[in-house]
């Protein structure tokens, strides 16, 4: 709809002087000095004895704000104020903002036009006056306060006086907020600008920091009344994040890499009966067929440049399914006369969900609920192995992979000691070599392995166990007297007479035998040396065998390297027979996980990978902001290396219609992040992106800090603990398909997951109380009343209570007193999440910050307004971060919710919308 602007004359193409050019053709403009990460200049309007083109009528006034760029002869149309309504005197609570990266100089001129807007909802403006000024003029004047006159020519008629303020949000502004107009409503701010945190670490150090996860800000800036007539300013910022592809890259990377080992795990599986040997073909197959695809789609991901972040028109596509939807911050800084400064920030995406598979059959609870009862119902074909149990093979596997060259490298360090002669190094190889080889050891306690083990046998050739050959025993050579036990190759099926099911226990229990050896000679080298004598040697009196002492008595002055060699080539050997069995053997169980229904199975792993794709970029961006902000906190820091961080999800998503699949992917996604620790370490170049380890079932997410900055975290988090999350999701439908899902659906799901997650967070709260030190919790409960606050959303909870927000207030108020990091979510992320962050921002300000109760409606819809305030699009999407201003700001209604006046009317729209849909479907 395009703009009516009544008594427009040719301002809007008046033209203004730009800077005359030197001898060389170049401009001579003057930058503005700056504070780094802030904005180059914020400043406020006010109006005054506006003159209306009508007598007696109340004025609507808007201020259009435009640029003339001194280089250009063109003006820029920037932003807008809000309209206020019914007086001659408007004070604008919206303010305008220009960001470090526009291109403004002291040259640089500000033209304000004033109009009369007569009908909001057609947006038909009349044209009152305009003025303009330039930058430098503002920056020079005394207190930096102009008051300009609105003419509506140059030369003519004065209309009224504009006055124009620099804004700084450190300065408290002087004077009282006694005449603020009855109504207000602001425009859109697509600014770009960057807020510094309160306390942040200040310098160089932490900017690469912050440009590792902000990019291309977004800003609006306010001022509003507090209860005491005093003004307090608020900055409101929606970042993008750069993780939002570079989290889901590193993810895909190590899915490539953990498929291809187990694949070629698979392929050293060994000779097989027919029957399981075409199921590996088969199982090889379509895994190959998937690397493929990942690498492909990683291909894809590398090529993608300019936005950093994927709106929700993408959302269906295969090459950006692991790219969450219009990943956010939103940030709100806030700044009043008597409070000390405060941030607020909620991190806002679109819900975890695999859109471009579709939620035809439901979501990931469904999916693998159904997939877990009939593979345990189909056992004919397949040895079944419960999730826990697979979980379990891949964490031994996973650790068999770390410790095997960790105890081969510390078993070589010891030789490289011994070579050397050196006591003191000896002792310490021994030592890590030991704990290690331990770890190695009670890695295979568990009973899966000798289950799996079992399993195996079955399946080869004639229930033949067709392993490599036994490792000469060297060990019983150096320990006569208690030697392992020979191998004894197994050639009958299992629970026959002639199987030894205890042959396993021995094959692993020589990798301890053969350390304790490699312990009693160290032990007696040192000893004989007379460089160690104590309690480490006594110690272990008891476990050293006869022939150790017998042989280094006989060899008194053979070297040392000698003596332990022949050891160290017995446990490295031991320890390779237990590898090669426990390998296989727990591939063997993964085999039966991928060969049931294929490739449903892969399938549902791809719809996995991607749902916790997109989860753990919006967790990884948030976690890094958290810590950014709280860096100078120690009771955060303690909390985190002490307890962990606790993740609050706010889902609005509907228990209607695909959304009920998008939830139930959203479900699993966010108790996916369980499997998610993070672990801080000293960048060590200018490259600060996190960088992700591990497996599927355990990721460790490295997140870089300069130096500065990593130097005043507690030891323990700079020694490399790794610190945990405790993620939660409460859900509460908001639109008007959950009115329909509660009057004529089911809303169980809804139900069920949000009480699961109730006890998830007492369980935080009660592992925060008993963890936290006494002194840090007697003043936290001075402060906060978390029990009642838990008490109240338990009752919530269990009221079941149609569209119940009180849900969604309490638990991120129990978050954010927790020292949390709070998301909202919806299907895109963008109408429900905005109306939910701003009604929970103006509550905070209310709540916290004293909002003067009478503005809270007013403050409520500058920050809900969809005007422009930037230059034009044609889209209005609010990902564009600004909207097209030539239509009305209202524009959402909802035939459903009019239906629903009447139940007659609402049975008669149903009874349609199944015939249309049957017509369809034939």
């Amino acid at each position: 709809m395009e703009i009516k602007e009544e008594g427009a004359s040719e301002e809007g193409q008046h033209f203004l002087p730009t800077p005359q050019a030197n001898d060389t053709g170049d401009f001579q403009l003057t930058s503005i000095q700056k504070t780094p990460n802030e904005p180059q200049l914020e400043f406020i309007l006010a109006c005054k004895d506006l003159v209306a083109p009508v007598r007696d009528r109340k004025l609507n006034t808007l201020v259009q704000i435009s640029v003339i760029h001194p280089a250009e002869q063109g003006l820029t149309r920037y932003s807008s104020t809000e309209i206020v309504e019914g007086t001659r005197d408007p004070l604008f609570l919206t303010g305008v903002t220009f960001p470090s990266e526009y291109p403004i100089y002291e040259e640089t001129k500000i033209k304000l036009t004033v109009y009369d807007v007569k009908d909001k909802s057609h947006d038909t403006r009349s044209f009152l006056g305009y003025a303009s000024f330039k930058v430098g003029e503002l920056l020079k004047s005394k207190e930096q306060l102009l008051a300009l006159s609105l003419r509506t020519s140059d030369g003519g008629k004065v209309v009224g006086t504009i006055e124009v303020s620099v804004v700084k949000m450190g300065e408290i502004e002087d004077g009282e907020a006694d005449h603020i107009t009855t109504d207000v409503q602001a425009q859109k701010c697509a600014l770009v600008c960057e807020c510094t945190a309160p306390e942040s670490v200040s310098g160089k150090d932490n900017l690469p920091f912050l440009n590792a996860v902000l990019k291309n800000p977004v800003c609006k800036l306010y001022r509003f009344p507090t209860s005491d007539n005093k003004w307090m300013r608020i900055r409101e910022q929606m970042s993008e994040s750069i993780l939002s592809f570079h989290i889901p890259k590193e993810l895909i990377s190590l899915h490539i890499k953990e498929d291809l080992c187990r694949n070629q795990e698979l392929k050293e599986l060994g000779e097989l009966s027919p029957h399981w040997d075409n199921l590996r073909k088969n199982v090889l197959t379509h895994c190959d067929q998937m690397v493929n695809m990942y690498q492909d789609i990683l291909t894809e991901l590398s090529k993608e440049t300019g936005s950093s972040f994927k709106s929700s028109s993408s959302k269906g596509e295969k090459t950006l399914e692991f790219v969450p939807i219009n990943l956010h911050l939103q940030r709100m800084h806030v700044h009043t006369p008597q409070l000390k400064d405060a941030l607020y920030d909620v991190i806002t995406v679109g819900a975890p969900a695999a859109h471009f598979q579709g939620f035809k059959n439901g979501g990931l609870r469904k999916l693998l609920h159904r997939f877990e009862t009939e593979r345990r119902n189909t056992g004919y074909q397949f040895i079944y192995y419960s999730p826990e149990n697979t979980a379990k093979a891949k964490e031994v596997l996973s650790n068999i992979n770390q410790l095997q060259p960790l105890i081969a490298t510390h078993a070589d360090l010891l030789l490289n000691s011994a070579s050397q002669h050196s006591p003191d190094s000896l002792k310490n190889s021994l030592k890590m070599l030991s704990e290690k080889t331990e770890l190695f050891v009670h890695a295979f306690k568990d009973q899966l392995v000798r289950s799996a083990l079992l399993a195996l046998y079955t399946a080869r050739p004639g229930g033949v166990l067709n392993k490599p050959p036994s490792p000469k025993n060297s060990t019983e050579e150096s320990c006569p007297q208690d030697p392992p036990p020979p191998m004894r190759r197994q050639d009958s099926i299992p629970h026959h007479s002639d199987y030894d099911e205890e042959e396993w226990d021995r094959v692993w229990a020589n990798v301890g035998k053969s350390l304790n050896c490699v312990i009693a000679m160290v032990d007696k080298l040192i000893d004989r040396d007379g460089a160690s004598e104590g309690s480490s040697g006594s110690s272990r009196d008891g476990e050293k065998q006869p022939s150790v002492v017998d042989s280094v008595i006989s060899h008194p002055r053979e070297d040392w390297y000698e003596q332990l060699y022949p050891l160290i080539l017995t446990l490295k050997d031991c320890m390779g027979e237990v590898v090669s069995r426990a390998k296989q053997s727990l591939t063997f169980v993964l085999l039966q996980e991928l060969a049931y229904s294929l490739p449903q199975c892969l399938m549902l792993t791809l719809r996995r990978d991607v749902v916790f794709s997109q989860a753990l970029a919006g967790l990884v961006c948030g976690f890094i902001i958290k810590l950014h902000t709280s860096l100078h906190d120690p009771g955060f820091l303690q909390q985190l290396h002490t307890v962990g961080l606790i993740v609050q999800y706010e889902g609005l998503l509907s228990t209607y219609s695909d959304e009920i699949g998008m939830l139930e992917d959203m479900a699993v996604g966010v108790s996916d992040l369980k499997k998610v620790a993070f672990k801080i370490i000293e960048a060590k170049s200018n490259d600060v992106l996190p960088v992700i380890t591990g497996r599927r079932e355990h990721y460790v997410v490295e997140v870089k800090l300069p130096a500065r900055m990593f130097e005043s975290l507690p030891l323990q988090i700079k020694e490399g603990q790794l610190l945990h999350v405790y993620p939660v999701l409460f859900n509460v439908g908001i639109n008007e398909q959950q009115t329909l899902a509660e009057r004529f659906g089911d809303v169980s799901l809804q139900e069920s997951i949000n009480q699961e997650n109730f006890e998830l967070l007492k369980e935080y709260y009660t592992t925060f109380m008993e963890k936290m030190p006494p002194d840090y919790i007697s003043q936290f409960q001075e402060q906060h009343d978390l029990k009642g606050l838990l008490e109240n959303l338990h009752q919530n909870i269990q009221a079941k209570k149609r569209k119940n927000v009180e849900i969604m207030w309490l638990a991120a108020t129990i978050c954010r007193k927790l020292n949390g990091i709070r998301f909202t979510c919806c299907k895109s992320a963008k109408d429900r999440t905005s109306m939910s962050v701003t009604l929970e921002q103006c509550a905070i300000l209310r709540d916290e910050h004293q909002l003067h109760k009478d503005f809270f409606i007013r403050a409520l819809d500058c920050m809900r307004s969809r005007q422009t305030q930037g230059a034009l699009n044609e889209s209005d999407d609010p990902e564009t971060g600004c909207l097209s201003d030539n239509k009305p700001t209202s524009r959402h209604f909802y035939p459903v919710a009019l239906l629903l006046v009447s139940s007659h009317l609402l049975v008669v729209w149903l009874i349609l919308s199944l015939a249309l849909l049957l017509a369809k479907y034939q």
